[in-house]
């Protein structure tokens, strides 16, 4: 598992912005299940998904439709609105396996199938629901994974912002930001570690957070929540050592004093 930990840490290296998301996302799935995982297969359903996008727009043309033909129709990938708490559906190799999962996870596929036809795919800072944006050409259009690839208006994201928000919200130009690789990352694997924590399984929840830090290891609500999770466990060490970055890195005052502050508290336990 070390070697697939650097191998994680080695692909999100660097400002973030793009990211092999597919193989960072089959990283975390192995990582997850603390096994070793054939991913041929499932590099190969991918493969077969871009191939036949390819060949839908040679005959057709380039439309953002054509993504949800492709992976919604011909492959049958759904988000899956009965269970949609099932940690399955945050686990890349598994949804491939049962076609359905959260619409970040969904959203990872659609980008790699995208980029691989030489399309832009971002993922978009849009509240409560994952979408991405796909750029063909000089347009630009949302997409929305978890409902079969359909293809937003306004009219219909103002009715999923309300649906999230309340019946007063209206869009805003921050909703359609883009976010980076690595937050689409985090984005997929934060939906793990919030699934454990709700289960009260704070050794799970530790090791999904290793697994985020790998991600973004200078991220500090993660030291700081790693460090807290890691003391809970009685795992001293490790909450110092997570604690201690948080003070080396030119952060947040407020988080730097409280991480402090529970610092001194563990090393007098120490003593």
């Amino acid at each position: 598992m070390t070697n697939d930990f650097e191998r994680l840490r080695g692909l999100c290296a660097g400002d973030g912005e793009r990211i092999d998301l597919l193989e960072a996302g089959f990283l975390l799935s192995v990582l997850g299940r603390g096994e070793s995982i054939d991913l041929a297969p499932f590099r190969q359903q991918v493969t077969s998904m871009a191939t036949d996008l390819a060949d839908l727009v040679h005959r057709r043309g380039a439309t953002p439709e054509a993504l949800a033909e492709v992976i919604a129709r011909s492959y049958a990938y759904r988000g899956d609105s009965e269970t949609y708490d099932d940690l399955q559906n945050a686990d890349l190799v598994r949804v491939i396996e049962r076609r359905k999962g959260l619409p970040v996870a969904l959203s990872i596929l659609y980008m790699h199938v995208a980029r691989a036809q030489g399309w832009t795919a971002e993922g978009l800072a849009f509240p409560g629901h994952f979408l991405i944006r796909i750029g063909i050409d000089s347009a630009r259009h949302v997409v929305d994974p978890f409902h079969e690839g359909a293809v937003r208006d306004a009219a219909d994201l103002r009715r999923l912002l309300r649906q999230v928000l309340g019946g007063d919200a209206e869009l805003m130009p921050a909703y359609f930001d883009a976010v980076s690789d690595r937050d689409v990352l985090l984005r997929l694997e934060n939906n793990v570690r919030l699934r454990l924590a709700r289960r009260e399984d704070w050794a799970a929840a530790a090791r999904s957070l290793d697994r985020m830090l790998a991600i973004a290891p200078d991220r500090e609500e993660l030291l700081f929540e790693a460090g807290q999770i890691n003391a809970r466990l009685d795992k001293r060490r490790a909450a110092i050592a997570a604690f201690q970055r948080i003070l080396e890195l030119d952060g947040d005052p407020g988080l730097r004093q409280r991480a402090s502050a529970l610092l001194q508290e563990l090393r007098r336990g120490l003593n």
